[in-house]
């Protein structure tokens, strides 16, 4: 069994680095969206009804925060289970058709849950454009890879906007799927890809998604919590590795990892601020509203295009080294367990 989910997650992270995530592929990720627009729509309709909106009385307004919170449970636990359960019974099925297909379903089940080359393509796209000197096309491809308004972002701010989004990505797309394939399998790396993208579209701190994506919100933020602080020791490692030292980098996690409001995004922001030796956070717009953020990380120097660079490679060495560390963990269960 553990050589087994052991193969898979090779085959599965090579797969991803080879082939990313090509449009031409029917997505898992694609089909969890279309379901939660679905469910979202159908539970406003019959449990919250409809989408916030005008002036009311603060009876109504509690009522109505219940009521959109019943509906984001309901809308989580739906999909999230509801895609473990499918996944399992996937996996169960193709045990009839030998090892072979086992182990072929499980691994492409994992690496479409991997982001590592699509990350690091897009993050690619930005340093490209801003070397060539177009920051109008550096702003566009960052706006791909990240939530908040580029339109208006000098070249300091877009390198940071990028350097923060593939620190952050890393353990959302890399690491803690390796954590829940390692745990869990095929099944429980996709429900959490299930709760990544609630996340990404319904846990929103907005007038819409307020009470509806709560859930979504926690159970994201859970689901994280030691993915990041794996992070917080495989980021400095990988920071050393690369020649970039691993005190700057953990002494940051230390000091500026919990200045994000979320308790998970601010580590790998911070350890690659350390390692970078930049300053990363501060203020940002979203669809006009601007987000005051702590500051993470101390401007020893300064924000350079290259800092991209070196911040894709602390993260593909991260990626690396948890693909072993989680091949070698199978491995030594399989030793001591049986």
């Amino acid at each position: 069994m553990y050589e087994h989910l052991a193969i898979q997650i090779g085959v599965a992270f090579l797969l991803d680095l080879l082939i990313g995530d090509p449009v031409w592929i029917p997505h898992p990720v694609r089909i969890m969206g279309k379901g939660i627009i679905f469910l979202e729509m159908v539970l406003r309709k019959v449990i919250a009804s409809g989408r916030p909106s005008g002036m009311l009385s603060s009876y109504r307004v509690r009522r109505d925060t219940y009521k959109e919170r019943l509906a984001g449970i309901i809308l989580t636990g739906t999909i999230v289970l509801g895609t473990y359960f499918i996944t399992y019974e996937i996996m169960h099925a193709v045990t009839y058709l030998g090892k072979m297909c086992v182990w072929a379903a499980g691994a492409i089940l994992i690496y479409f849950s991997l982001s590592a080359r699509d990350l690091i393509k897009e993050a690619k796209g930005v340093f490209r454009a801003l070397e060539s000197g177009n920051i109008i096309q550096a702003r566009e491809n960052l706006s791909r890879i990240v939530g908040r308004d580029t339109h208006d972002l000098d070249e300091e701010q877009i390198i940071k906007g990028c350097v923060e989004t593939v620190a952050e990505n890393s353990v959302d797309g890399i690491i803690a799927p390796l954590f829940y394939a390692v745990i869990g399998g095929p099944p429980l790396v996709m429900a959490y890809k299930a709760i990544n993208t609630l996340d990404s579209m319904v846990g929103y701190k907005n007038t819409e998604f307020l009470h509806l994506g709560w859930a979504s919100a926690k159970l994201d933020d859970m689901a994280n919590y030691v993915p990041a602080r794996i992070a917080a020791i495989l980021l400095p490692v990988s920071s050393s590795l690369c020649g970039m030292g691993f005190s700057p980098s953990i002494r940051m996690v230390i000091r500026d990892g919990q200045k994000h409001p979320s308790p998970n995004s601010g580590i790998p922001e911070a350890a690659v601020a350390g390692a970078l030796g930049i300053r990363l956070g501060g203020p940002s717009t979203y669809k006009g509203v601007v987000s005051d953020k702590q500051f993470i990380g101390d401007a020893w120097k300064k924000v350079i295009p290259d800092n991209i660079k070196h911040s894709i490679k602390i993260v593909f060495v991260a990626s690396v080294l948890s693909v072993v560390s989680g091949i070698s963990v199978l491995f030594l269960a399989k030793t001591f367990i049986f």
